[in-house]
């Protein structure tokens, strides 16, 4: 059994609840972490932020539920197949996690038109390619595009058993072709070619809007009382 020493930053206004404050317990950036031990803290709740791995440890809300896929038992919804048909033109390419100049226009794009405001909105390229990439996991940067033209990109890990979707940002003229949910599908067929056993979609929480969405791919699993089990 690895002893792992965790650190707590101080509370602070959380991101997806108003009226909520939030706090995190981080792996102590002088223990060194990496891919395999990364895809067993993923298992038990933890996230990446850069090469920062952290979970939620909030004294009085246990709203924020890790979440993640069996991939052989996803099954597609109604909504899900009509994403898939409307995006049988789309091309997909997976590249290394470097930073391109494309990849970072884009993102800027999509932060203007969905975060106007927020702190993500003036990133820059440093801060940018440090929140997505990592040094010490086995990132990927999956570019889908369009008629030749870049449309979204997809960041996710690979991990031992299976995928983490990261983050994934795309062009606002493209929002009639649902590309987040296509990144989504994506993953779990990119998955299952790879005969890995899950894909892992971070954070659910019911009442927060932004992050409810994940209860569309079913059969959720949940991490609730330290078990994972399904999301009714």
């Amino acid at each position: 059994m690895i002893s792992i020493p965790l650190y707590l930053d101080k509370p602070h206004k959380c991101s997806y609840l108003a009226d909520h404050s939030a706090q995190f317990a981080y792996i102590h950036p002088d223990f060194s972490v990496n891919t395999d031990i990364y895809s067993q803290l993923i298992s038990q709740g933890f996230r990446r932020s850069g090469d920062y791995a952290y979970k939620p440890y909030c004294a009085t809300c246990k709203k924020c539920i890790p979440a993640r896929l069996a991939v052989e038992d996803f099954q597609l919804s109604r909504q899900q197949r009509r994403t898939l048909k409307k995006n049988t033109d789309i091309e997909a390419k997976i590249k290394p996690a470097k930073y391109e100049q494309a990849h970072y226009d884009l993102y800027q794009l999509y932060q203007l038109s969905r975060h106007t405001g927020g702190d993500m909105a003036n990133t820059t390229e440093e801060n940018y390619i440090n929140f997505l990439s990592s040094d010490w996991c086995n990132t990927l940067f999956v570019e889908f595009s369009c008629n030749n033209e870049l449309a979204g990109v997809a960041v996710i890990d690979l991990l031992d058993n299976a995928l983490s979707a990261v983050y994934t940002f795309f062009d606002p003229k493209f929002s009639a072709r649902s590309l987040g949910v296509y990144a989504v599908l994506w993953q779990i067929e990119y998955a299952k070619s790879l005969g890995l056993d899950w894909l892992y979609l971070g954070y659910w929480i019911e009442s927060c809007q932004k992050m409810s969405y994940k209860i569309n791919y079913q059969p959720l699993q949940g991490l609730l009382d330290n078990q994972w089990r399904l999301i009714p």
